[in-house]
């Protein structure tokens, strides 16, 4: 008769412990040592932290906003933003009734593009101050989209460009963002 194994040999425990803990230790160091993309899918620019603009925005509904103040010159970069936060609005089809467009206004703000706005029922004109709006977007560029969630936080941002191409580029990048952030919120 053969002797029965008494308990599992070296190997085994061995072959068992690599199997197991090696995972985690190469998981580990691809991580700390930046291998791969982390699993971001956003496509605008991240803004941490996020930025608090209910002082501009404190009694309008809970609603996501793609938010753009409206500078003293509009100029093509000018018009391709409000043209981008016009269409992205209309490309959420169904949802646009949880979704709105906004153009902030200040009192410097260029007087003749002020009055297309009130034309296109769409772009929501809000008039805040100049100060209100330096305050609540202080770390961010001044010439940029905003997406706003319904707790009025902005949470990502989108260099508008003055050519159309780009423009329409970035557009598909807003509206790929908002959908996704829509689809997540159960809010607005």
């Amino acid at each position: 008769m053969t002797q029965a194994r008494k308990g599992p040999s070296k190997m085994l425990v061995i072959a068992l412990v690599v199997i197991f803990v090696m995972p985690v230790v190469l998981a580990k160091l691809a991580l700390d040592q930046d291998w791969f993309n982390r699993g971001a899918t956003n496509k605008g620019n991240l803004l941490n932290p996020v930025l608090d603009v209910s002082g501009v925005l404190n009694e309008q509904p809970p609603k996501w906003r793609l938010v753009y103040t409206l500078p003293a010159d509009c100029d093509s970069a000018c018009e391709n933003a409000l043209f981008s936060i016009h269409q992205v609005w209309l490309a959420l089809g169904r949802e646009s009734d949880r979704a709105e467009a906004v153009v902030l206004v200040t009192p410097d703000s260029d007087k003749e593009v002020l009055t297309h706005l009130q034309d296109t029922a769409a772009l929501h004109a809000v008039t805040v101050s100049k100060e209100n709006v330096n305050k609540s977007f202080n770390s961010a560029p001044q010439d940029a989209i905003f997406v706003v969630d319904t707790l009025n936080n902005a949470m990502l941002y989108y260099p508008v460009a003055a050519d159309k191409e780009t423009a329409v580029m970035e557009s598909r990048d807003i509206l790929a963002d908002i959908k996704k952030l829509m689809k997540l919120s159960r809010i607005g």
